[in-house]
């Protein structure tokens, strides 16, 4: 390589080293400006020095007027980095120690999206789901003219579709393996539990077949009224009414 050549590239290096090791000196900002400065990177998208950038605005000011701001964006910085459980710790510390924020609604809203980001499918541990159905139901409850309320609804019942699904396909399971009074405490917990989902008359029905096949009548013909009454327009309400009329025959 040519020597000229050579030398370039070390300038080049060396300006590239020094370029990425620089930052802002902060040190004589006010906290006015050292949150615009933070909120200028967070707004281009260069998560990272923002993150520093928030992290030191509220060792350094936590008594400024800005600190709740500079709080709320230390957790949006985490969200948008997809690091959501340190986000939720962030949203929960603002909940908790500056509860007259404006921002606090958005925080609990905010929380609760973390554990919604964290829900893995079905077949997997659903603690994450269970919380994020807690977090969107607090937001409801204490926020209730809130503009996201709606969205809130709407993720807890998508939440519940997946904890239904997980304790219908256990009931399928256990009902394969034939161990069918545990696949009827299944299904049962899925019509309790989760009876305004999609799998609560999917789940009742399996079990009135399950009670018809062991001859429990009595508890057949209680779930064919309980499945009548709250499903009577479901495709298999009228084999159940026949069910029961011949059970009803047999009393």
């Amino acid at each position: 390589m040519p020597i000229k050549t050579k030398n370039l590239l070390y300038v080049l290096l060396a300006a590239l080293i020094v370029g990425c090791s620089s930052s802002m000196d902060t040190t004589k900002f006010t906290p006015e400006e050292h949150f615009n400065y933070a909120m200028r990177l967070y707004n281009e998208g260069d998560y990272e020095p923002a993150l520093q950038e928030f992290q030191n605005f509220v060792l350094q000011f936590s008594g400024s007027a800005f600190n709740d701001d500079a709080q709320y964006y230390l957790a949006m910085t985490y969200f948008q980095r997809k690091q959501y459980l340190l986000a939720a710790y962030e949203f929960s510390k603002l909940i908790k120690n500056i509860s007259a924020s404006p921002f606090v609604s958005d925080a609990q809203f905010m929380l609760a999206e973390c554990y919604y980001k964290l829900s893995p499918p079905y077949q997997l541990d659903q603690a994450y789901t269970k919380k994020a159905i807690e977090e969107f139901q607090a937001f409801i409850d204490f926020f209730p003219s809130n503009k996201k309320v709606e969205e809130a609804d709407r993720k807890i019942e998508e939440m519940n579709e997946k904890l239904a699904e997980k304790e219908y396909q256990s009931a399928v399971i256990y009902e394969k393996m034939q161990y069918e009074y545990a696949a009827m405490k299944y299904y049962a917990m899925v019509v309790d539990t989760y009876h305004d989902t999609q799998y609560a008359p999917k789940a009742l029905y399996n079990k009135i077949k399950i009670e018809v096949k062991k001859k429990l009548n009595n508890d057949a013909l209680a779930d064919i009224s309980l499945f009548l009454n709250r499903y009577p327009n479901d495709t298999n309400a009228k084999e159940l009414q026949g069910i029961e009329v011949a059970l009803s025959d047999k009393k």
